[in-house]
């Protein structure tokens, strides 16, 4: 048997590929969109992917199985278990006409590639149709299970989230009824062995948790005796509770996430290669009906920058950051390095950002510059100066970090709106004057300001964030 772990670091994401050495097939578990890296893997490998499975309809990427199904005709083996609501849609919309080879698993079914055996256990509670496949190489003479390929049921350290239905797609009422069907769900696990490896669909740094770890597997045994949310289910009320509490506002592009990989995912066919547009070209744009994405630094950025630009460097956060900020509608124009061009181009098709119409040399802005153009700029103080600012009643305040951090201590009288789901709630931010946006340590507070920026508010960034402001000895309200 061969077993790769396909990791995305930016969006905490693993797949799975899968493959029997005898008879040389494989499936895919979980792929993302761009995948010519499983491909590659397999050939390299001496395998051919022949299926591509999903644990669940996805709301962090999109999907690739539809994207291998054109490519290479791999069989496309997804979930029957949930309700109308919950059906994959885009199974009998093959491109050239027709339908997609695939099959539809229920609880206790069998998948077999090559003397591999994948069995389905259906696991609600993250989402209705959720299942997850226990892992026995017979080609071995096993007759129990080596791993499990938990998807979004089992982390490493915590448990899927169940609260997305409301949260983040909007369905009043849905998080309570979603927990209790997770807290059913998780007594499955006592019927398989401590030995069983989790292999599971995120790490540290998913929002489909609130507590992932950052070890990459784990075995069903020791989240069994560690894993806080697991341990929460000695009663249903106790594990409500804790699996509701402290959940993180999710990214604003989740709702999107949903219905692509539900409805179908556009066929990519090759990853995209935009043009480069030359300053003419950049001047002609209406920054207000496209979006600017420029990755440079923050310092670079708040200096001068392209009007109505958006400041989203290719760190650890782009994905979740342009997600939240840009929508799947905008075309897209980016400023960056030629060198990282595919990278980003990576990160943005692998979230629904497609519509990437044109890249621009940062080499370039000064010419950009010169012809007539003002580069735009955006204030940022320290807390010295911030202090001065709140105690005089000169700015409004926002914070732009998680509720839980928010509570733990803030800037007085502080609103606060997660800067994962400020694009959505601009009507909410205060008005009447000049505003100061702070986060824990300035860099989502950076991203935030230049969104507030390009919406025609007056803003300034507090530099280090509250733990500057706390380091200053400056009033903190809880």
């Amino acid at each position: 048997m061969f077993m790769r772990m396909i990791y995305d670091e930016k969006l905490a994401q693993a797949a799975y590929l899968i493959g029997c050495q005898k008879t040389g097939e494989a499936v895919v578990i979980d792929p993302e969109r761009d995948v010519d890296r499983y491909i590659d893997l397999a050939a390299a490998n001496g395998l051919t992917i022949v299926a591509a499975a999903e644990t669940h309809i996805h709301a962090d990427f999109v999907s690739g199985s539809r994207e291998l199904a054109e490519r290479i005709g791999a069989k496309v083996c997804v979930s029957d278990e949930g309700d109308a609501d919950w059906k994959y849609e885009w199974l009998d919309q093959k491109l050239g006409g027709g339908s997609y080879e695939h099959r539809l698993l229920r609880d206790g079914d069998t998948l077999h590639v090559g003397n591999i055996e994948l069995k389905v256990i259906h696991t609600p509670g993250h989402t209705p149709e959720h299942i997850v496949f226990l892992v026995t190489d017979r080609g071995a003479g096993a007759d129990e299970p080596i791993g499990m390929a938990s998807g979004d049921f089992v982390f490493v350290g915590d448990l899927g989230r169940p609260d997305l239905l409301e949260t983040a797609a909007g369905q009043t009422g849905a998080m309570e009824p979603a927990a209790r069907r997770l807290y059913k769900t998780v007594h499955k696990l006592d019927g398989i062995p401590d030995f069983v490896q989790v292999w599971p669909a995120h790490g540290a740094g998913s929002a489909c948790g609130k507590a992932l770890g950052a070890v990459p597997m784990s075995t069903v045994g020791y989240e069994r005796r560690y894993n806080p949310a697991i341990r929460a289910a000695a009663s249903e009320q106790g594990f409500i509770d804790f699996i509701l509490a402290g959940q993180p506002e999710p990214p604003l592009y989740f709702a999107n996430m949903k219905r692509d990989n539900k409805v179908g995912p556009p066929v990519l066919g090759a990853l995209p290669i935009p043009p480069r547009i030359n300053v003419a070209e950049l001047r002609a744009l209406d920054t207000g009906a496209v979006a600017v994405i420029d990755t440079r630094s923050w310092d670079e950025f708040r200096t001068g920058h392209v009007p109505g630009s958006l400041s989203l460097p290719l760190t650890k956060t782009f994905n979740t950051d342009a997600g939240s900020m840009v929508r799947d509608t905008d075309d897209i124009y980016i400023i960056i390095d030629a060198d990282y061009l595919e990278e980003a181009v990576r990160d943005l098709i692998r979230i629904g950002l497609d519509r990437i119409r044109g890249w621009f040399d940062p080499a370039d802005l000064p010419r950009f510059a010169s012809h007539a153009r003002i580069l735009e700029r955006i204030e940022e103080i320290s807390a010295e100066d911030a202090a001065s600012l709140v105690d005089g009643r000169q700015v409004r305040v926002l914070d732009v970090r998680r509720a839980t951090e928010f509570a733990d201590g803030h800037l007085p009288d502080a609103v606060n709106i997660a800067h994962t789901r400020l694009a959505g709630r601009l009507d909410d931010v205060p008005s009447g004057g000049k505003i100061l946006v702070n986060c824990r340590s300035g860099f989502r507070s950076a991203r935030a300001s230049a969104l507030l920026k390009r919406a025609g508010f007056d803003v300034v960034n507090l530099a280090g964030g509250i733990l500057a402001w706390e380091d200053a000895a400056a009033t903190v309200e809880h």
